[in-house]
């Protein structure tokens, strides 16, 4: 391999890492967001769900290792340095092997995280008093700004304890459908309806959540296969220059 080619793929590998190290900031970033986020559906599961809060460390943890492999990148790169160039390759493709066997599990796991989801949406609209928790703000949001009520639909609210033991028309005010007459437009707790013909969104939110992942599934996708083809490419690219820099060496050695 000629001298100006190892040079175009050292520097190229180069600029390749320094991307890797921007991308695991942002994935640490998503990690914190996840962790402490108070403001959208993830909270939710969030303070329920140790599922959740597991995923959140290991996204901190996967995008200190990509940091972290994108600087020693940079290093072996600019410096030629074998068993760094090696120590990359070889992490690359532990991630790699990591993240398709989580996309299967995940793939094949589905149904049952589905259903995980669902036990924990409609135990915490049994348990919902309106009493600004972090969580029922949340879930007050979401059903707002979603236009849904309930998970599957608003009859799930029939299971809330206060609303069940309660003798008046009591409904979720964030499920209030600002298109019926009245004027209790409330953000969060419970608002009080005078005819058993409740003014509540009639969607459950599974439908809204369901919709939006159908909407951005060909963004998703397409973000992980091109993950994937950047982590192929940075695979090659190390071993192209691994291998060019063992030639130099070999061809240093004196010959007699």
């Amino acid at each position: 391999m000629g001298n100006g080619c190892v040079t175009v793929i050292k520097y190229f590998l180069f600029l390749f890492n320094l991307l890797f190290f921007i991308f695991g900031a942002l994935i640490v970033s998503f990690g914190l967001w996840v962790l402490f986020d108070t403001q959208s559906f993830i909270s939710v599961l969030q303070e329920s769900s140790e599922t959740v809060k597991v995923a959140s460390y290991i996204l901190i943890g996967v995008g200190s290792l990509s940091m972290a492999m994108g600087f020693f990148g940079c290093i072996g790169a600019i410096y030629e340095i074998r068993c760094l160039l090696g120590l990359y390759f070889t992490c690359l493709l532990l991630i790699l092997i990591a993240q398709v066997t989580a996309g299967v599990l995940i793939y094949f796991q589905r149904d049952r995280l589905k259903y995980e989801m669902s036990t924990i949406i409609k135990g915490l609209i049994i348990s919902y008093t309106g009493q600004n928790k972090t969580t029922e703000q949340t879930w007050d949001y979401i059903q707002k700004t979603m236009e849904c009520c309930g998970w599957t639909g608003p009859g799930n609210w029939s299971e809330n304890i206060l609303i069940k033991n309660s003798t008046q028309n009591l409904y979720p005010c964030s499920c209030r459908n600002s298109s019926h007459p009245g004027t209790d437009m409330r953000e969060g707790g419970l608002c009080e309806s005078l005819s058993e013909n409740l003014p509540v969104f009639q969607t459950g939110c599974i439908s809204s959540v369901e919709k939006w992942l159908l909407e951005n599934c060909g963004i998703i996708l397409g973000i992980c296969v091109g993950v994937a083809v950047v982590e192929l490419l940075g695979m090659i690219l190390s071993m192209c220059l691994c291998k060019s820099v063992v030639q130099q060496d070999y061809d240093k050695v004196p010959k007699y």
